[in-house]
């Protein structure tokens, strides 16, 4: 069986807690900022926690166990 390989596109994305849960940035924030309240701006701009349905997914794309 070969080995497994990481998904280097997901690697780049997102970051690897200590807990073993997986953080990344929210999108909507490329341009277009004058359109978008400052609320808005400030909630997008945090770091979330990827729900844990996805997580799994990307867990198993990261070849975390």
């Amino acid at each position: 069986m070969p080995k497994k390989k990481t998904h280097k596109g997901l690697k780049k994305r997102v970051k690897v807690t200590g807990a073993g849960k997986i953080k990344a940035h929210t999108s909507f924030m490329g341009h277009l900022m004058s359109g978008k309240s400052a609320k808005r701006r400030r909630k997008l701009g945090r770091a979330i926690v990827i729900p844990k349905v996805y997580a799994n997914v990307m867990k198993e794309m990261l070849d975390i166990d």
